[in-house]
Order: C-alpha cells, then sequence, then structure tokens
C-alpha cells in the first residue's frame, strides 16, 4: 500500500482494515437529533465491547504475527477491553496493565474477556510503562491505544462507515485522547469534511501539541480521564491532526456531565463522559456552526457504572 509520506497512514490502509475487521465488528448506526442542538449521531458506542476500539484492536491482531507470549496493551480501559475482546476471539493470550482511575465497568469487561489484568499507578502514562517493562520481559507484541498505523488506520474505518451511510457532512465532531480516533478519520475524510477534535479542559493533550508544534506532556484533572487521559500524544497523530484537524476546541467537565444528561433525556443514550465531549461541544457552544452547516458528532463510548450514572441523572 501507498503511504502519502513515511508518518502519515493512506487512506488505502484504511479501506483494506476495513475488509480486514469486517466480520468482527458491527456496522453501527446513524441518528439525527433535531432538538435545540442539530446534529447527525454517529452511534458507535453500539460498537463490540461498547466503544470504536474494537476497529483499530483487530485490525492490529489481524496485521501481526503473534508470538507465544500474546499481545499485551496499557488502557485506560475502553481500549484494554477491545484489544482483551479480540485477542479472545481470535484465540490470543492477552495482558491488560490499566490505571486505578478505570472503571469496575471497564475492568470488568477485560476479565470478561480471560485477560489477565493488572491494575498499575493512576494514570495511564504509569499503566503503559509497566505494560512496556513486560513486553520487554516476555516478548508478548503491543497493541498501541493510538500511536500506531495499524491502530490508526482501523479507526479511519468508522469514518469510512460513515461517510457511506450519511446523507451529508460538513464538519464531524470527534473527541480526542491519545489522538488515534481522530488521526484515523482525519486519513479518511481528508479535505472532504471538516474535522474538529474535542477535547476536556483538563486533558488538553492534543490543543497543547499543536500549540508547541511537538508532542509535550500535560497534566490530566477531568471526569473522562479513564478514556481520555493519554497525557501526551505522539508523533505520528501530531503529524496527521495537523494536515487534516481544523481544530481543537476544548470543554469543561460541567458540559460533559450536562451532555451526558441531554443525550439521555432527549434520545435514551447512555454515554461515559468520553462518549459525551465531542457532544458537549455542540450543546455548549464551544463549537458555534455557520448557517446551515451539516454538523455530525461521533459518540465513542458507553462503559460507565449504572450506578454513577444514576448519580448523575438525580
Amino acid at each position: 500500500m501507498t503511504r502519502l509520506h513515511p508518518t502519515v497512514v493512506a487512506p488505502d490502509e484504511v479501506a483494506a482494515a476495513a475488509v480486514r475487521i469486517a466480520p468482527y465488528v458491527r456496522r453501527t448506526p446513524l441518528l439525527r437529533l433535531n432538538g435545540p442542538v442539530k446534529c447527525e449521531l454517529k452511534l458507535e458506542h453500539h460498537q463490540v465491547t461498547g466503544s470504536f476500539k474494537a476497529r483499530g484492536a483487530f485490525n492490529s491482531l489481524l496485521s501481526a504475527d503473534v508470538p507465544a507470549a500474546g499481545v499485551a496493551a496499557a488502557s485506560g480501559g475502553n481500549h484494554g477491553a477491545a484489544v482483551a475482546y479480540a485477542a479472545h476471539r481470535l484465540g490470543i493470550r492477552a495482558t491488560i496493565f490499566v490505571p486505578s482511575i478505570a472503571s469496575p465497568a471497564k475492568i470488568a469487561a477485560i476479565e470478561a474477556a480471560k485477560a489477565d489484568v493488572h491494575i498499575v499507578g493512576d494514570r495511564y502514562p504509569e499503566a503503559l510503562a509497566a505494560c512496556e517493562a513486560f513486553q520487554a520481559e516476555t516478548g508478548a507484541i503491543s497493541v498501541h491505544a493510538y500511536a500506531t498505523a495499524t491502530t490508526i488506520a482501523g479507526q479511519g474505518t468508522v469514518a469510512m462507515e460513515w461517510e457511506a451511510d450519511s446523507e451529508g457532512l460538513d464538519t464531524v465532531l470527534i473527541a480526542v485522547g491519545g489522538g488515534g480516533l481522530i488521526s484515523g478519520i482525519g486519513t479518511w475524510f481528508g479535505d472532504r469534511i471538516k474535522v474538529v477534535g474535542v477535547e476536556p479542559e483538563g486533558a488538553p493533550t492534543l490543543h497543547a501539541a499543536l500549540e508547541s508544534g511537538t508532542p509535550v506532556d500535560v497534566s490530566i484533572d477531568t471526569i473522562a480521564a479513564d478514556a481520555l487521559g493519554a497525557g501526551r500524544t505522539s508523533p505520528l497523530n501530531l503529524a496527521i491532526a495537523r494536515r487534516f484537524v481544523s481544530d481543537v476546541v476544548l470543554v469543561s467537565d460541567a458540559a460533559i456531565l450536562d451532555a451526558q444528561r441531554t443525550l439521555w433525556q432527549s434520545a435514551r443514550l447512555l454515554l461515559e463522559p468520553s462518549g459525551a465531549t465531542a457532544f458537549a461541544a455542540l450543546a455548549s457552544g464551544a463549537y458555534v456552526p455557520e448557517p446551515g452547516e451539516r454538523v455530525g458528532v461521533l459518540t465513542c463510548g458507553a462503559n460507565t457504572d449504572p450506578a454513577t450514572f444514576a448519580a448523575l441523572l438525580g
């Protein structure tokens, strides 16, 4: 396959990934909201394991020669659940490292897929360091959450599917953690559709990297930290974002909580904080569409503890 640039993933890699993973993932539906906030929702939280992460996990494993030691991954929870599920479906041993902030629902999903789970540190970077040490010791291969071409191409399949099913889009709003999802979506949409990233104010990972011109460490303090808490993007993700992401807007935790409530009350969509982050930009006015602009929003994750969600609703 042809690479556009040594550090940029090509659209034909996304197309190949779509064929590769088709037997294992769902084609998720679209939903039009016509209330006070008007947009088209891509319901990727209905994906297997409750998030888009299954796309990248399957593409990475199906593209690799996996040794007897299996696969290891570090995750705030959703990526770990996806890698564990994909490995189980493919008969591969999986070892997953998560920080203590990972929600019980996500840890339970990892365990249900028969993976070995290690809870290490308070944040994703600590879990990643432990995962890398395990890989060096055992020879297990890595499935990175966002910084490899196979992960990015897998995540890009959601954009390929979305464009085929939609009646028309001008702009899409995408929640950003490490940058794998928005990299894949930008790779596929190119210059045809405007791609806008949305990050919590307490996790401005891509926003800070774009301002600095290089990946930088940011402190993480947000209710969405277990999914959007990477703390640092990669050179690959940044290169793609600089080419294909038009802007990154920031939203408060209060706006994310309001978005969760609104999506439940208006459409009965139960989303974790990260899953409502992109919608929060539209609902709060952090992103204001032009008149007639056709906006799409990706709902990327539904792995939240029911008791926590019930408390949110009051």
